[in-house]
């Protein structure tokens, strides 16, 4: 019976090790074929406050730390590419370009990171 429970105590620890290394304890990314792990790797071999993690057909998605200022963060980052800032209603960031409205948006995925998702139209100008 007591090799029962070593074995046992063998396994959990197995497993949360997995999940730790793995970290599994992570909520799901709105992302498809990127995991957490992913993401947060590329954050951390960054330098950048921003972190482009992801393309799809309609956006790109960025990381980055959960900050006070991340709206600064956005607007610069956003800002350097022509696009002006011009109001902030809820979660989203609204830029104008040559009459074109950009809409950004910012999803606290952990109290950690923040998940930034902006329209494919922001690199194509």
């Amino acid at each position: 019976m007591k090799q029962v429970g070593i074995v046992l105590g063998i396994v959990v620890v197995i497993v949360a090790v997995f999940i730790f290394v793995n970290k599994l304890y992570y909520p799901s990314l709105p992302i498809d074929n990127l995991s957490a792990k992913e993401a947060i790797k590329k954050l951390e071999n960054s330098d950048e406050k921003i972190v482009e993690v992801a393309t799809d057909n309609d956006s790109i998605w960025y990381i980055t730390r959960s900050q006070s200022e991340v709206d600064e963060s956005i607007k610069q980052m956003i800002g350097s590419n022509g696009w002006e800032f011009k109001e902030k209603e809820g979660s989203g960031l609204f830029f104008e370009k040559e009459s074109e409205r950009l809409i950004v948006t910012t999803q606290m995925w952990t109290k950690k990171y923040v998940i930034v998702q902006v329209q494919n139209k922001f690199k194509e100008h």
